[in-house]
């Protein structure tokens, strides 16, 4: 496999299309996904993130009658759903690997099995809290944070394994790490946030990838500001288009950004049926200027959906 950042250096300053899809819950057909992001192969994305899911608490009745809770996964498969995905599309495959829910062991056996399927790009996250929470807890045994992560990833590449009694060789994994321009809702404070970050680069990542935003201001403060303080890796933008009303709400709410006025009023402003096109022609724009900015990747959360992705990448590759 290549890694993201050997197809950043070949691409020679040209930017480079990419997605992230979402395993489908656990049951349905995986051809579905599929058949959705097959239009997206046109403008050629040289990689594919797949996203990972801890387990969640459900309530049954158990046969005494009573309430139980049950830790279930409802969206398993990332590391099948990226075996496929290379060989059905020939691209290559960026399992999200995160610490929610799972051990340290746990991680270094899902690491080995991407390793030994020649997968070499991760995106290390340390993922949501259980819905019921409200607070990410780490899973006994397992990471608190990001940073943690990476390190157990860049041991790994050191031939540095949890319990080995051998000597190990070395992965050779290409780690990305999340960034946040309008700052994690965990963290205490902007300059916090840019503090972990340039941790995690220091620790091992070889390149961020940025939350979703609207306003390309706020991309390109985030930028200067890691470079301001050391940080030299690519710098992926996370890109979603609008595409409902209740969006304006609920990314807001779930990934704490901001929509810029001018979005908001159109979007406000337009039938439920016509808001997709505003968010399209909104993506249009924001992509063509990040495009003359020199962006080294255009990166979409498809969520599921790509028509309105593949009106977007028209109009810009």
């Amino acid at each position: 496999m290549t890694k993201v950042t050997e197809f950043i250096s070949q691409a020679n300053g040209k930017t480079l299309f990419s997605i992230e899809i979402i395993p489908p819950v656990k049951g349905q057909n995986i051809n579905e996904l599929f058949d959705s992001i097959a239009p997206l192969m046109e403008f050629k994305p040289p990689f594919v993130d797949v996203t990972y899911h801890r387990e969640e608490l459900i309530d049954r009745v158990g046969p005494n009658g009573l309430i139980e809770r049950i830790p279930v996964r409802k969206r398993p498969g990332t590391v099948g759903i990226c075996a496929r995905l290379m060989e059905r599309f020939h691209v290559d495959a960026v399992p999200h690997v995160i610490c929610g829910g799972f051990t340290k062991e746990e991680t270094e056996d899902v690491l080995f099995d991407l390793h030994y399927l020649g997968i070499d790009n991760v995106l290390v996250l340390r993922g949501d809290p259980e819905k019921s929470a409200g607070v990410f807890h780490a899973k006994n045994g397992g990471h608190t944070y990001a940073s943690e992560l990476v390190t157990q990833v860049a041991d790994m590449n050191k031939g540095i394994l949890l319990n080995a009694e051998t000597e190990t060789t070395p992965t050779d994994f290409c780690i990305g790490v999340a960034g946040y321009p309008e700052k994690h809702i965990d963290a205490v404070s902007l300059d916090t946030d840019f503090e972990y970050l340039r941790k995690k680069v220091e620790l091992g990542a070889d390149y961020i990838v940025t939350q979703m935003f609207f306003d390309n201001q706020k991309f390109f403060r985030f930028v200067d500001r890691c470079r301001a303080e050391g940080i030299t890796v690519p710098i992926i933008p996370g890109l979603k288009p609008l595409a409902t009303k209740k969006q304006l709400t609920v990314l807001a709410d779930i990934f704490h950004l901001e929509f810029p006025e001018d979005l908001v009023k159109a979007a406000t402003a337009a039938s439920e049926k016509d808001v997709r096109q505003v968010g399209i022609e909104w993506g249009v724009q924001q992509c063509k200027e990040l495009l003359a900015y020199g962006v080294p990747v255009l990166h979409f959360y498809t969520m599921g959906k790509s028509d309105n992705v593949a009106q977007i990448a028209r109009q810009v590759f």
